[in-house]
């Protein structure tokens, strides 16, 4: 078994590695969904592609936690269900709702995606498992687990609400895309991921571990840049676009 101390030199590094590439994905747009390009290499279907990049994050958590624990404590049990429904959403749920018949992503950025699941599903899953000390009895009524609980189902309500406009949306457009109105379009272009950010930062405060905090720095580091692109994407195909949209922090970014 890794030692704690061995383990967050490792989780500092994944970390690291976030702030490093944060600049860079500003600067490259990654090439799938309405960025899409066949230049990346080999291809495969958008559905497939969605499936075995995020359902490695839902396993190897599961699996590192009951290999370690058995059957884990409350606060555990708590975290592992809410990451449950997330993954399970995203990896299974999800690719089957998306219209994206004919689509494809570069296997390239499925790779990479699959690479991130991987890593960050074993470092939080092998650390509830393994090295966690486990929750003091009254961590249940902690202001930091109440609120992070509160905060986590409010991002993935959020999520849930602005990608089936999204959904509905593409469904309706002879093209795939529209200008979307509705909820928290109203002051940003991407609130689908504002919620997951939400979401993420609400799980880390829940848990209140270093794996996690790593997994927020992670989300903020892939789902800013990967707004602003699409933020800067509406703006260039509809002259229409509301201006005071900003694109996934209302009225700052």
């Amino acid at each position: 078994m890794i030692s704690i101390e061995v383990f967050n030199i490792i989780v500092y590094v994944w970390i690291g590695i976030a702030v490093i590439l944060f600049p860079i994905q500003l600067l490259i747009t990654a090439p799938y969904g309405r960025h899409s390009k066949t230049t990346w290499g080999p291809m495969i279907n958008n559905r497939l592609g969605w499936f075995i990049m995020e359902f490695p994050a839902l396993f190897f958590f599961i699996l590192f936690i009951f290999m370690g624990r058995g059957f884990p404590q409350f606060i555990i049990l708590a975290a592992l269900i809410l990451w449950f429904i997330h993954y399970f959403h995203r990896s299974v749920i999800f690719p089957l709702r998306i219209h994206t018949k004919g689509k494809q992503m570069p296997v390239a950025i499925m790779l990479f995606a699959l690479f991130f699941n991987l890593v960050n599903g074993t470092l939080n899953g092998y650390w509830f498992g393994y090295l966690s000390v486990g929750y003091a009895a009254d961590w249940k009524i902690d202001f930091r687990f109440i609120a992070g609980v509160i905060l986590f189902i409010i991002g993935f309500l959020i999520n849930q609400y602005h990608d089936r406009l999204l959904i509905r949306l593409r469904k309706s457009s002879i093209n795939g895309y529209k200008i979307p109105y509705g909820g928290l379009f109203k002051y940003v272009s991407c609130p689908n991921f504002l919620g997951e950010i939400i979401e993420w930062g609400g799980f880390a405060l829940m848990t209140w571990c270093l794996p996690s905090f790593s997994f927020f720095v992670w989300t903020l580091a892939n789902l800013i840049p990967r707004a602003i692109h699409h933020h800067r994407w509406y703006k260039q195909h509809f002259k229409d676009y509301p201006n005071k949209r900003k694109a996934v922090i209302p009225f700052i970014l």
